[in-house]
Parts: structure tokens; C-alpha cells; sequence
């Protein structure tokens, strides 16, 4: 028996479809298009093929579901908490960004967590993902938008991001005081990394030195209420 007659009996024709494109076949995903299988049906396990293909980076997929008709802002996510341009973002996954915009995908705060791709670009891995940032900015994403009470530039400070924060200053992100102050705080509470937040104060200060003086700081300060969060939603500590 081969193996695609014992895959064809050992589960659905969706399920097929999913792990085909989850395995970036993309002849197979056109075959079994072809048959008559939704494009957006969910599988056995809740996902949609267009689901599996984004969180696995294969961009020809991706693009042959949205030709076939899958929706680019469908709910994605192991809990259906997200958008396929959120997890491509969060992934690094630049070409499948690409593809998502390119079928018209809204680079806003979205799916049930209200979050923001560039947020998620800017601040996921150890120094976020420069050129899926540059993609986003390009296709219009707002440099400046705000997720949990942070901008993009907020919380790469936060992480200790410098040539993301750097990056972020050169498109003409807006340095504000909570980002110095964060970074004044994240000295003081981690010596260690001193130098990385020093780097951050200078460029922070090289861009607007208004940003770091005293009053700002301090009235950054009041504004704090000791609880932020992460971008995924932890509290920190």
C-alpha cells in the first residue's frame, strides 16, 4: 500500500489538507484543493491549513490558499487567540508577511489579544526580526502604535534590544520617557546588562534629548504603577 493511499485512509480529507500544508506540499494542498476540500475548514485538531503553513513559514502555501480563496485574517493560533500575520510576525517569517500584506492583511492591533504585528516583529527572539520590522513599516504599520501601554521602541528597550531600538529610531519611532526611564530601571535592577542599557540612554538621548531630563523622567515615574506587562501578556518582575 503506498503511503499516500494509508494516509488517505487513516484520517479526513481536511486533515490531509492541514498536514500538507503544515509540510509546505505544495502540490499536494492544489491536488487536494483541486478535490473540493475547503479551504479554511478547520482539522481534527481545530486548525486550517493556512493556520499550519504561516506558523511554519512556507510562504508558496501561503499563497496558493489566499489564491484559493482562504481568508488572511482568519483566527490562528494554538487557542484561536491570534491572526496568521501575527504568528508569521512573531516567527520572523518574512516572505509569508509578505504575502499576508500582500492579500490586503490590516497591520493593526488584532485577533483576541489585541496585538500588534510590529510589536511582535520587533521584540520576538533574542533581537527581534529587522527584516520582517522593515516589511511591516514599509506596508504602512504605525511605527508608534501602542500594545499594553507600550510602543515597539518601549518595550525593545525593555528587552534590552539595541540594534533593534536603534533600528526603530532610524524609521522614526518617537523616543518617549517611559523608554528612558525603562532603561534608567533596567540598569539599576540588572548590572550585569549595564552596559546594553547605557548604549540605549545614548541612543535615546541622540535622538531627543528632551526625552531623558529629569522632569520627563520623573513624570514617566508617576505614570508607572509597578505592574507592566510582556508583550505575551507575563507580568514582570
Amino acid at each position: 500500500m503506498s503511503m499516500g493511499m494509508g494516509m488517505s485512509m487513516g484520517m479526513g480529507i481536511v486533515d490531509q489538507l492541514t498536514r500538507a500544508a503544515g509540510d509546505g506540499d505544495a502540490a499536494l494542498v492544489a491536488r487536494l484543493l483541486g478535490e473540493g476540500v475547503g479551504v479554511d475548514a478547520p482539522d481534527s485538531e481545530g486548525h486550517t491549513a493556512l493556520d499550519l503553513a504561516v506558523r511554519r513559514g512556507h510562504a508558496d502555501v501561503v499563497r496558493l490558499l489566499i489564491a484559493a480563496g482562504a481568508d488572511p485574517e482568519q483566527r490562528a493560533g494554538e487557542y484561536q487567540e491570534s491572526t496568521p500575520l501575527c504568528l508569521a510576525a512573531a516567527h520572523g517569517h518574512t516572505a509569508v508577511v509578505r504575502a499576508l500584506l500582500d492579500a490586503g492583511a490590516h497591520t493593526g492591533a488584532q485577533g483576541r489579544m489585541s496585538h500588534a504585528p510590529l510589536v511582535l516583529a520587533a521584540t520576538t527572539g533574542d533581537e527581534g526580526h529587522p527584516e520582517t520590522v522593515d516589511l511591516l513599516l514599509d506596508h504602512g504599520a504605525d511605527i508608534n502604535v501602542v500594545m499594553k501601554d507600550r510602543t515597539p521602541l518601549d518595550w525593545a528597550v525593555w528587552f534590552g534590544q539595541v540594534p533593534m531600538v536603534q533600528q526603530l529610531l532610524d524609521r522614526g519611532a518617537t523616543p518617549t520617557a517611559k523608554a528612558c526611564t525603562t532603561a534608567h530601571e533596567r540598569t539599576e535592577r540588572h548590572p550585569e546588562s549595564r552596559q546594553k542599557y547605557e548604549r540605549i540612554i545614548d541612543a535615546l538621548l541622540a535622538a531627543d534629548p528632551a526625552t531623558c531630563t529629569e522632569p520627563a523622567i520623573r513624570h514617566a515615574c508617576d505614570q508607572e504603577n509597578g505592574t507592566g506587562t510582556t508583550p505575551s501578556g507575563m507580568r514582570r518582575r
